[in-house]
């Protein structure tokens, strides 16, 4: 397992990692999900790793970094509150904001560019989202939305796909309505959900149990669907 991600953690990464992060402005806090006692999570230990590897590559205020990561663990009674505050059940899960924004499944590969532009949109307090889908957001959707996001480590167009989907759950937050959540879905880690969906391509994202889309929706697509599919109850 060490072998397998050495990739992840040289000094060549590092870099890619400090030039995409150099934009923070604001502290982020992330949340890193575990069980230190469970064998079976093969990912816990190296998303950890990748979250404060990550950490350390962030722009520094008074030699502290903008990203700060917590880490979660249910073999620690004192953490299990934690997850239940979430709404965690699987690990390892990556979150933002409560829970609104998360992956479940460990956000490497080519998702690791969807979890750098989410800390960064976030320290910037800017979604990156049209003026036209906020203000449907702050206007439209007053009801209850989950988006699941499924994706694998290799898809190229995946991130696009997560992150749209992470923005407007930060917009529906900022708009003091945080009903909105955004899960991005590893498919591997967790082939009960991409089976019940009945995955074959990905990106693929489901709102509210239905799935609407195969590949990178449109922003006015996504929206139009989101409101569409609200409901009054979590």
């Amino acid at each position: 397992m060490e072998e397998e991600f050495a990739e992840l953690f040289t000094d060549e990464v590092k870099q890619a990692l400090q030039d995409a992060l150099k934009d923070m402005k604001n502290p982020v806090d992330v949340y890193v999900f575990v069980n230190s006692q469970d064998e079976h999570c093969h990912y816990c230990d190296v998303t950890k790793r990748f979250l404060e590897f990550m950490s350390d590559a962030a722009p520094k205020n008074n030699g502290q970094s903008l990203l700060h990561v917590h880490v979660v663990d249910k073999a620690k009674q004192d953490d299990l509150k934690v997850f239940e505050e979430f709404n965690v059940e699987r690990i390892p899960t990556v979150a933002f904001m409560k829970g609104y924004i998360r992956w479940t499944g460990a956000p490497l590969g080519e998702e690791i560019r969807a979890l750098v532009e989410t800390a960064v949109r976030l320290s910037l307090n800017e979604s990156g989202l049209s003026q036209e889908t906020i203000s449907a957001i702050k206007d439209k959707l007053n009801g209850f939305v989950k988006i699941e996001t499924v994706v694998t480590p290799s898809c190229p167009y995946c991130p696009y796909a997560a992150l749209m989907a992470h923005m407007v759950a930060y917009e529906a937050c900022k708009a003091n309505k945080c009903n909105v959540v955004s899960e991005v879905i590893e498919a591997y880690e967790n082939q009960d959900i991409a089976e019940k969906y009945q995955v074959m391509s990905v990106p693929a994202m489901a709102i509210n149990g239905s799935v609407e889309f195969i590949g990178v929706p449109t922003e006015e697509n996504l929206i139009s669907s989101v409101l569409e599919k609200q409901t009054q109850k979590a």
